[in-house]
């Protein structure tokens, strides 16, 4: 089922990874007006790049008139960030969509063993990322009065089981963001809200726990209907909510 982005401009932070991917392959098959994705990485791109581009080869998306645009960005640094946002609004006029997939994960250690640097590490993927580009995009869209805002948190933020400290608290801390934002801007018809993830079935993942029971992760095409569907008008419903999202785990 794609629902109804047209005429919409998306944003897709972190839409070269392996979720973030078919986040936005999903996004562009709902022929919305454009479709920019942050990247880091040019192999990243690159892949994002040939996988969309064969989309407009399917029958299905003949007519899909979808701009796809990629933007190199930091989101750890406010200023591109800022301009990341300028450019968008400059071009297009507005954001309808933000679907923020930046983060990463550390774990393994007891909290007396982690360092300082990797608690920082922790707390600037996971939440300055989120709050950087919820921050700046909140101004366009409060101007519209209109605007769905999808984060990425973790199971482990709402029920930490240990070993993770750094990486538990950020994505705690994440969905106190949200929760916040969503009574700041209720009355500007902005929805956000965030998703709680257990282990997601992705390649690194695989390597780093080989003898796991893939079977029961998270794949990453059915998290991405989730995202796009907590995005449409068909959740405006939904509001300020952490969605647990833990499969048959």
């Amino acid at each position: 089922m794609y629902h109804n982005f047209k005429d919409q401009i998306i944003l897709v932070t972190g839409g070269t990874g392996a979720l973030g991917m078919e986040v936005s392959e999903l996004f562009v098959k709902s022929s919305p007006r454009a479709v920019v994705i942050t990247y880091i990485n040019d192999s990243d791109r690159l892949n994002t790049e040939e996988r969309l581009d064969a989309l407009f080869s399917d029958h299905e998306n003949e007519n899909n008139k979808t701009e796809i645009e990629f933007a190199r960005t930091d989101i750890l640094k406010e200023n591109e960030v800022q301009n990341l946002v300028d450019k968008i609004i400059d071009k297009y006029g507005r954001i309808h969509v933000l679907a923020n997939i930046v983060g990463g994960y550390f774990g393994g250690e007891t909290v007396d063993e982690t360092t300082e640097q990797e608690w920082e590490k922790m707390m600037n993927i996971n939440l300055k990322s989120a709050f950087l580009i919820t921050k700046y995009i909140l101004k366009p869209m409060k101007m519209y009065r209109f605007g769905k805002i999808l984060h990425v948190s973790s199971a482990s933020g709402e029920s930490a089981i240990g070993m993770d400290s750094a990486y538990s608290s950020s994505k705690a801390g994440l969905i106190r963001l949200v929760q916040s934002v969503k009574e700041e801007v209720k009355d500007f018809e902005i929805n956000i809200n965030c998703i709680l993830p257990t282990i997601i079935d992705t390649s690194s993942n695989r390597r780093a726990m080989p003898t796991a029971d893939f079977q029961k992760w998270l794949k990453p095409q059915d998290l991405a209907r989730l995202i796009v569907f907590l995005c449409s008008e068909d959740s405006k419903v939904i509001n300020g909510t952490a969605i647990k999202t833990s499969g048959y785990a």
